[in-house]
């Protein structure tokens, strides 16, 4: 059974994470999201959940305007070819629906199966925001407490340049 945003809450208080919770619509696109969170100070960011042609699960988390080849992906992040996971498996490893993908469904990865990419453009913003397990809110968290999230739940993430800038 995938953890509930409470469970969620307790296992940043069990690392002394602080993060702040805003309720809103649900969204499921960037731009239903940039509607929505214009009043949240941070970096706010997207995930793409891949799978390359070995079945390696991979979690690419980038700036939600940031562009991914997925093409050239694999270069930087040491992967065979890469495609979007179906999101039967979205849900099985991450406990997620499509729309609601973000590091914290790492905390539904007990076998650590999914490689963590955080974006090294993404991580220069000191507050970042994400989806708590559901698309209707966005939760913010410094970070630095982001890494300590993750691998809190038995990761370890990489920080990579992986995105490329977004077009103007």
């Amino acid at each position: 059974m995938p953890a509930s945003r409470q469970e969620l809450f307790a296992f940043f208080e069990k690392l002394g994470i602080k993060t702040t919770t805003r309720d809103h619509a649900p969204v499921f696109t960037v731009e239903e999201a940039q509607k929505v969170h214009g009043n949240i100070p941070g970096g706010h960011c997207k995930n793409l959940f891949c799978k390359d042609e070995k079945g390696v699960l991979w979690l690419i988390v980038v700036l939600e305007d940031a562009r991914v080849n997925l093409k050239t992906a694999p270069d930087k992040i040491g992967s065979r070819r890469l495609s979007f996971g179906k999101p039967e498996l979205l849900m099985e490893i991450l406990g997620v629906e499509p729309g609601s993908v973000t590091p914290f469904a790492l905390i539904n990865d007990t076998a650590h199966k999914v490689n963590v990419i955080l974006d090294a453009a993404m991580m220069k913003h000191d507050v970042l925001n994400y989806h708590p397990l559901q698309n209707n809110a966005t939760t913010s968290i410094a970070a630095e407490d982001l890494v300590k999230f993750v691998k809190g739940t038995g990761h370890e993430p990489r920080i990579v340049a992986v995105s490329e800038p977004a077009s103007a």
